[in-house]
Order: structure tokens, then C-alpha cells, then sequence
């Protein structure tokens, strides 16, 4: 039975580490959010380590730079790790060949920048679909279009048996009002016409395996038993989550605000549906983090 509480405080004390998400937790992809920026500001006051675990498909370096100018400050987070750097590694091992088309906004470039960790990387090439061995895909190039447009690109793609890297298994994301289509809907229409898609962010192993060598290299090692991951998405922090047998805190102000019925906090029977209806049992749940 997943538990509402009220505040962050009640709970922390029985964690050394937090995986927190990003977009919707501390911030709406316009600004920080006050409250969860307190929150966490205390936990590490009170010797706890929060480990900032976001699907984003940049490198940290340029995650770290965006949450700056979201107003997020440096004193309520010790380290970043994103769906990004995972997917970077296994492009640069050659995981969809030398040769890709790339599916991204103009921004997302920096993908393709060297990462030094790589012994030996593979020389990375962006090509048209028609002479590409693979897809690295970002997110869609208009994030506000329907994933469908590219049934015809992913048909021929399929038929040359090419794998679409995923660097951002979301769906959707809220930036302030406004609802946009991630690179996981791009991945989701790919796999369900037949083609392979590779993930490399919650809820899939390798963003996990990340984070915590990123714990470790702090030398602030902690037992699973002793890490509480938080987020908004039930079926990419939350599900990840279960899958490394890690406790679960539920934010459902984020995208799951509306069938939650969350003002500021979840009404109860609202929150039980909706967690039925998903097959998901987060350990506890808030409205907002604070």
C-alpha cells in the first residue's frame, strides 16, 4: 500500500542517498520549483547525497548549465547523471554503427562530442536515413508533432534492419503549460512496427548502473535498501525504480496531476485508481515535493 506523506522530512532520515528527477520534481522545464529546492537543500544538510538522475538526453555538463538558468541552485544536489552520457557510451562503443541518421533538435549536437571515458570509440558519422546503419535519436525534430510522421523514415529503416539509440525514454514532458513529445515516443512507434530500439534511461538498467558509480566515485557508496528514488513518471522513475528494488516516492503533480486529482496533495481514491490501472506501487507519494 503506497503511503501519502507530506513532506520529504518524514522519510529522508531513513536514506543516505536520493535519485531525484528533474523535470517536473525541481523544476517545470521553465523554473525551479521553491519548495523541492528547500527540500533537498535540507536533506543534504543533514548529511544525505542527492544524486540528480534525469532522462535528458544532454551530457550532464550541459544539464548542469540548463538547471542555472532555471534557477536551480548548486547547494541542493551533489552529482548529475543522465540518459545521455549512457547513450553516448554505447554510440561511441559502435551499439548502432558508424554511420547514423540522427533524429534531434539543433541543440542536442553536443551529442555527438567526444567522451573521453571511451577507450578506442568508434568515429561517429551523421548521414542521410538512406545511407545510415543506425538511428540516434534525441527527440523528434518538432517536439509538438505527432510521432506518426515518421511512420514512412522508420518503414525503411526496419526493412534495413537499422537499431534507433534512444537517449530519452520519456514520453512527454510539461515545459510550463505546454505538453511535448520526447524521443521515447519516437522509440515506443519504432518497436511497435517492428523495428529495435535501445534504452539507455529510466526505467532501463544502465542509467542505475551510472548513478551509482557516480556514488561511488564520491566515495558515499550506499545500499539499496538505503536510496530513495523520486519523480513524477510512474512508468520511467517509478517502474525503474522497482526494477532495482529501490524505495519510490511518487510526485503526482507532475504528469499524472489530472488523474490524481492533485491540487496540492493526491485525493486518495483518485491516487489508488490510477496506480491500479498502471500496476505500479510506489512505496509513498506526494503532490509536490517539499
Amino acid at each position: 500500500m503506497t503511503q501519502i506523506i507530506q513532506s520529504l522530512s518524514e522519510i529522508s532520515d531513513r536514506y543516505d542517498a536520493l535519485f531525484v528527477d528533474l523535470w517536473g520534481c525541481l523544476h517545470n522545464g521553465v523554473t525551479a520549483f521553491p519548495e523541492a529546492v528547500a527540500a533537498l537543500r535540507a536533506y543534504r544538510e543533514g548529511g544525505g547525497t542527492v544524486v540528480l538522475v534525469t532522462n535528458s538526453p544532454r551530457p550532464r555538463a550541459g544539464v548542469e548549465k540548463q538547471l542555472v538558468s532555471f534557477d536551480v541552485p548548486t547547494d541542493c544536489w551533489d552529482v548529475i547523471t543522465t540518459s545521455g552520457d549512457s547513450a553516448r557510451a554505447a554510440m561511441f562503443q559502435g551499439a548502432v554503427g558508424e554511420k547514423v541518421y540522427f533524429i534531434g533538435e539543433a541543440r542536442d549536437t553536443k551529442f555527438f562530442e567526444p567522451l573521453e571515458v571511451i577507450k578506442d570509440p568508434v568515429e561517429i558519422e551523421t548521414v542521410p536515413l538512406q545511407e545510415a546503419q543506425g538511428i540516434v535519436c534525441t527527440g523528434p525534430f518538432d517536439p509538438m508533432a505527432d510521432p506518426s510522421e515518421y511512420r514512412a523514415d522508420f518503414l525503411y529503416a526496419k526493412t534495413k534492419g537499422m537499431k534507433l539509440l534512444c537517449a530519452n525514454p520519456d514520453i512527454v514532458v510539461d515545459r510550463g503549460e505546454r505538453r511535448e513529445w520526447c524521443a521515447g515516443a519516437l522509440a515506443r512507434l519504432y518497436t511497435e512496427m517492428g523495428g529495435e530500439s535501445l534504452y539507455f534511461g529510466k526505467p532501463h538498467p544502465p542509467i542505475y548502473d551510472l548513478a551509482r558509480r557516480r556514488l561511488a566515485a564520491m566515495g558515499r557508496d550506499a545500499e539499496t535498501a538505503s536510496i530513495l528514488a523520486i519523480g513524477d513518471g510512474i512508468q520511467t522513475d517509478i517502474a525503474g525504480a522497482v526494477g532495482e528494488d529501490i524505495d519510490s516516492l511518487f510526485i503526482t503533480g507532475g504528469l499524472a496531476a489530472k488523474e490524481t486529482k492533485t491540487n496540492r496533495h493526491p485525493d486518495e481514491s483518485a491516487l489508488e485508481a490510477y496506480l491500479q490501472d498502471e500496476q505500479m506501487h510506489p512505496t509513498y507519494a506526494i503532490g509536490f515535493l517539499r
